[in-house]
Parts: C-alpha cells; structure tokens; sequence
C-alpha cells in the first residue's frame, strides 16, 4: 500500500488531536469528560513530583478546563479507571483491564529470584490482607535491618507490598494525602469486568492501537516502549499484519525520519484551535524527546533528573503551547503556604508571538494558578523581559 505525504504542519495537528490538545475542550466538561480523555488516551501518567499540582491531575486539568481533583479518586472508586502499569505508572480505563495481564505475569515472571524471607512475608502480607482487609505500608512496624542506603531502598513490607501490586495479587487505591492503599483486586475491579489474558497476537494489537490513538503518528520504538515491560511482546510481528490488512498506514512527514504509521481510520486533515496550554512534563505529548523535536523543532528535557549546575531552565520547567507551536517554557512552584505561583524563570522559545497569543498565556495561567490553589503570581526571571513586563502588569493590574 502506497505511502500517505504529511506535511509537518498536517502532522503536527494529527498529533495535537490525537492527543486531546486540538481545543480548550475537546472531550467536554465535568467527570464524564475526564472518563472520555482517559478512555481516548489508554493511560495518563502518574507522578508524585509536588512542586506543581501532580502531572495526572495537571494532563486531566489541561484537557478539561473544570477539572477537580477528587474526580480522579471518584472514578477509580466507582471502578471505571484503575492504576496500573504501561511503560510506567499511571491511571487506565477499567474496561482495558485483561491487558495489564501480560504486564503482571512478566512482573512475576522475569523479576529476579525471590529468597525465602521475601516468599514468606509476601505469604504473610497477602493472608494479612485477605483476613482483615486493605493495607498501607506505614502499618507495618519498621522491619528494615540495615540503615537506609537512599531513595529506592525501600524496607522488606513495602517492596513486598509493591511486588505484589506489579505481580497483581494486590491493587492499589489511594487515600486523600496520595498515599498508597493496597487491596485485592476482587475488592476494585467491577464483578463484570474481562479479566481474561489476551494472546501475545492479541495484546501487541492492543498496544499498536493504543498507541496510534493516543500520538496520532507513532514510529515502532514509541509503540514497542509502551509494551516494554513484555519481553519478547510480537509488537512488530502484529504490525506488519496490521499493515498488510490495512487497519494501519504508512505516512511520510516533511523532515521526520521514518518509517511512521497511522491508524488506517486516521483522518489526515484535522483543525486545531490557537489555544494555549502550559503542559506537564509528564504529558502524553511530552514524553519522547526525539518526537518533540522532529515534529515541533522544540528541544525539551525535564531537568529535575538534571544535577543542578547543568540546569539551563529549572528545575521544573513546563511546555508552553501556541496551537501548533510550543513558545516558551515556564519553571514554576507552587507555594501553597502563601499561595503564591512562583515562576522561576519563564522562557520564550526565539519565535514571534503576537498579542493575542500572549493574552491567551496570561489566561491560561491565571487558570493554572487558581488551579494550583494559589491566588497570586510572583516572576522571577526571563529571557524577554519585554513580555515579562507586560505579564506581570496584567497580574498586577488584576487580570
């Protein structure tokens, strides 16, 4: 089947609403619309990282203008959303439940050998849950032996808590301060759900899918690392099945390396609207570096995994887009004891912006700091001290 031409402005608006940024509010308003996005997506990433309000909250609140953060808790409660693993932690429709299976079983297939103590307290961690119910790690006495050596030497309860939530003989829900809440999967999954394991042929298709839907345009890296915790997974078998079946499409894009796929039901000629949205990190949009730069010429790194002298942004530094376009990014934090925003350093992008545009910003991040629960905005630094100035008046004159 012959090859589609993209150009990358045609690419790049396939992307933005294959990722839910085509509008303000492309899947509507109030829960039922953080249920759509997420079911449109297959997965919206999880972050603990509090320096702004968490990345799930931030992607669903970017994408649903109305957003509350309890909405979240409410419908993994009312079982329609679970957290799971894909390529990493994060919230998923109920509905999608049979394929963490092959996520689970490679958890408990290919970690390494366990010794008789972790056997024995996972023996005793799960007859403890199942005779008495839910379980938090801080209900475990200390057992660690040893001082701790850092960050991830976590003590023998809570890795066997956590071995059990990845092997699926424990799901997690989480409490009002994000603390994990470990129960049986009986006690969250719906008694109606499919909790029959695909086939390996069955899964890859889901991930081709699930992928193609949610980035619009995916090359096989990006859909084979949503499926990497399944070694050996038939991603590229199955896709090439796809291909000559046609359910998938080969495109060519305008100065992107290939070769790039679409679903077959793709529509190529999307609009987009000139919102603004200052994104997580952590956004569905944002999370493969090498994409940002072949479709949007936007070099991003999120640089708190950075040691501080090589930081050229901050710490937390959030993408800021201009319908196709990203025009800045801010390093922002939320001071929730004086509830103030405080934007280290908000960086504009060497492009032209025009005033509308830059009106959009000053909305939307009046927004994003209400959302956050701080009611003022204090700027730091910036590469434009030209916009700055103009943005900090319109704070200052109550915007």
């Amino acid at each position: 089947m012959e090859a589609i031409e993209l150009s990358r402005s045609q690419a790049r608006r396939m992307i933005l609403h294959a990722a839910g940024l085509s509008g303000k509010a492309q899947f509507g308003t109030g829960i039922d619309a953080v249920n759509r996005v997420i079911d449109h997506l297959g997965y919206v990433q999880l972050d603990t990282n509090y320096v702004v309000e968490r990345a799930h909250h931030h992607a669903l609140f970017t994408r649903v203008p109305d957003y509350q953060t309890e909405w979240l808790a409410a419908l993994c409660n009312d079982g329609d959303v679970f957290e799971y693993f894909t390529s990493d932690a994060g919230f998923l429709p109920m509905h999608d439940f049979r394929f963490s299976l092959p996520v689970k079983r490679a958890f408990a297939t290919q970690g390494g050998p366990l010794t008789k103590v972790q056997s024995d307290l996972m023996t005793q961690i799960l007859d403890q849950v199942e005779r008495d119910g839910a379980v938090m790690v801080g209900d475990f006495e200390n057992d660690r032996i040893e001082a701790s050596s850092g960050w991830w030497d976590w003590r023998p309860a809570k890795v066997a808590l956590e071995r059990l939530y990845l092997e699926g003989k424990l799901m997690i829900s989480r409490n009002s301060a994000f603390q994990k809440v470990y129960q049986l999967p009986l006690d969250v999954i719906p008694h109606d759900t499919d909790q029959t394991e695909p086939t390996d042929e069955d899964y890859a298709r889901y991930i081709i899918k699930r992928t193609l839907g949610a980035l619009g345009i995916s090359s096989v890296k990006e859909m084979a690392w949503r499926a990497r915790r399944v070694k050996g997974n038939l991603v590229k078998k199955e896709l090439e099945k796809m291909l000559q079946a046609g359910e998938v499409k080969t495109v060519i894009v305008d100065g992107v390396k290939g070769p790039l796929y679409i679903l077959s039901d793709t529509d190529v000629n999307v609009n987009i609207e000139d919102e603004v949205f200052i994104l997580s990190p952590f956004d569905i949009l944002n999370v493969f570096r090498a994409r940002l730069k072949d479709f949007f010429d936007f070099d991003y790194q999120i640089e708190c995994f950075v040691p501080a002298p090589k930081r050229k942004f901050g710490y937390f530094s959030l993408p800021i887009l201009a319908g196709e376009r990203f025009i800045a990014r801010m390093d922002a934090k939320a001071d929730r004891k004086k509830k103030t925003l405080i934007v280290q350093n908000l960086h504009f992008e060497p492009i032209e912006i025009d005033d509308i545009t830059i009106d959009k910003l000053i909305g939307h991040l009046k927004e994003f700091t209400l959302f956050n629960k701080c009611n003022d905005v204090i700027f730091k630094k910036s590469n434009r001290n030209d916009l700055l100035k103009f943005i900090s008046k319109a704070f200052s004159d109550g915007y």
